[in-house]
């Protein structure tokens, strides 16, 4: 794996979600590798999920709970409780964990000076669209305030929270936003800490995980791929033809994956996505 020095003053951006964002102790671990990053000369990005909180208060305020594709079925009344949980708790949450360690976190979300705009996603199930209701798709990102904040020697908290060109706001899938948002940022990597050691080979006939493969490769398999993987895939993909030159999926149940998997080498490998030859831009 790449070390540390080849990325000093470059870019990346770290999608933050799953169990690791429950687990008191992983929280802790990845607010420090995220400073450590920028310590080494980094220039961390995080854009984070929310998806265990969401359902817990969903459930608690006896509203419906159900995905499909892997994307979360949102209603107008399930998107305040999206808002409220991802701007107002875990992203606050997650700004004080870093800023234990200095004062380097700034949170924003999508809807802030227009940085992400959505249009509405349909979900595909056995070939056919089904209404997700207000779930939204990255068309533009406008990368300008959260260049600011880097530059500014800050570290940004993102929460995929969009809004419409007419206004509409929507949920956005935290996998989607981060590659949407790597992309616009010219970074030199995207990592998405996950709760699985990465993409299986043949799941769930095998355990084996697949240590790296082309976006061409991974487009052939993607038509397999079902619940939270498949978003998760579906934005190494994107990112990947876009120019990120390295998408890396990977176990955030380990603690400090982020830094001892992805830029140390000594952790858990997972699954890395790398442009065709021919793509390489």
């Amino acid at each position: 794996m790449s070390g540390l020095a080849e990325f000093q003053g470059r870019t990346v951006v770290i999608k933050f979600g799953g169990n690791a964002m429950v687990d008191e102790d992983l929280k802790r671990a990845f607010a420090q590798d995220v400073v450590d990053l920028w310590h080494a000369g980094l220039r961390p990005v995080v854009v984070h999920g929310g998806g265990p909180q969401i359902s817990a208060l969903l459930g608690r305020l006896d509203l419906e709970v159900r995905f499909e594709a892997g994307m979360r079925v949102t209603t107008p009344e399930v998107m305040d409780v999206v808002r409220m949980v991802l701007t107002g708790q875990v992203q606050r949450e997650l700004v004080g964990l870093v800023n234990r360690h200095g004062p380097f976190a700034v949170g924003m979300s999508g809807e802030d000076a227009h940085t992400m705009t959505a249009v509405r996603r349909s979900a595909w199930v056995d070939g056919e669209p089904v209404d997700i209701g207000l779930v939204g798709d990255i068309v533009e990102v406008d990368p300008s305030a959260v260049q600011g904040l880097l530059d500014q020697g800050r570290i940004p908290v993102v929460s995929p929270v969009a809004r419409s060109a007419d206004g509409q706001v929507y949920n956005v899938n935290a996998d989607l936003a981060a590659a949407a948002m790597a992309v616009a940022l010219d970074a030199a990597k995207l990592v998405v800490l996950t709760d699985v050691e990465g993409l299986y080979a043949n799941w769930p006939h095998s355990s084996e995980v697949i240590s790296q493969l082309t976006t061409r490769e991974l487009e052939k398999l993607l038509p397999e791929l079902a619940g939270g993987m498949l978003p998760k895939m579906e934005g190494c993909l994107r990112a990947s033809q876009a120019g990120v030159p390295m998408a890396h999926v990977l176990d955030g149940r380990v603690p400090h994956a982020l830094l001892r998997g992805v830029f140390t080498g000594d952790g858990p490998r997972g699954t890395v996505v790398v442009p065709d030859e021919e793509d390489a831009v």
